[in-house]
């Protein structure tokens, strides 16, 4: 792979960026009128950087709703959140989705991969309970990385109102994270939306972050075709074909229901 595709996605002005998020999230709530932001915080890099954004610009306007599947969720991953939030000093609920999606199940016909994503449509559903009751905004943690691959469940955690940090790769929101001053646990553990046992990107999709980003980069940014992405990137064109793939196939979850035009 390219390291130095690599070092050059990650040379940004993380102090301007976190302003202009900020400022961002600001305009939003007074334009929209509403009273504040809620989202969920699963314990990883993404969701931190939304945690410590808010807590510097929106600290007495945000909620915190942590949402493990106590079978499921790594324990850690919990820990890490409940930590962070008392570190950032931000509201926050603890609310254990593992017997909502049980008895949710009881009902529906038997399907591993709707079931998983079950789960990220109840969180999903808990963090819009919150947005109406209270007039909030609900914010995304999705990256360009996630967005642009539909690495999310339609309508569970790709539910939002805004989205932050959609303009950073992943390999950028590690940057950002750092610069935050996440915690280096939090930034190192391994991705992934655990919406089942095991579950992480790598796992999935047999390739991590970095090279993910750099065919992106080479493919999204530059507009090269898969041959030049990999021969750019120096990652093999059988890895290079199955993330444009995957960008082809989810473009639906980039856009807004389409409509008819009669």
């Amino acid at each position: 792979m390219n390291r130095q595709i690599i070092a050059d996605l990650a040379e940004k002005d993380y102090n301007s960026i976190q302003n202009k998020i900020g400022d961002f999230l600001k305009g939003e709530i007074t334009e929209r009128k509403c009273q504040g932001i809620v989202f969920g915080l699963s314990g990883g890099i993404d969701s931190a950087v939304i945690a410590s954004l808010c807590a510097k610009f929106l600290k007495e306007k945000s909620l915190v709703i942590i949402m493990p599947s106590s079978k499921i969720t790594p324990k850690i991953d919990t820990e890490d959140a409940i930590k962070m939030v008392g570190t950032l000093g931000l509201e926050y609920k603890l609310i254990d989705i593992g017997a909502i999606h049980k008895e949710y199940s009881k009902y529906l016909e038997p399907n591993p991969l709707a079931v998983g994503n079950l789960g990220a449509r109840i969180r999903a559903n808990i963090l819009y309970y919150y947005a109406n009751a209270r007039n909030y905004l609900v914010l995304g943690s999705s990256d360009k990385s996630e967005f642009l691959i539909g690495y999310f469940a339609k309508f569970g955690d790709g539910a939002a109102d805004l989205l932050p940090i959609v303009s950073l790769y992943k390999t950028q929101v590690r940057e950002f994270a750092r610069f935050l001053m996440v915690p280096p646990n939090v930034i190192n553990k391994p991705s992934g939306p655990h919406l089942w046992q095991g579950h992480t990107v790598e796992t999935e999709l047999g390739l991590g972050y970095d090279e993910i980003d750099v065919i992106l980069h080479c493919m999204i940014d530059k507009n090269l075709s898969i041959e030049e992405t990999s021969k750019t990137a120096e990652i093999p064109i059988s890895d290079v074909d199955k993330i444009y793939q995957m960008y082809k196939r989810n473009e639906h979850k980039r856009i807004t229901a389409k409509a008819c035009s009669l």
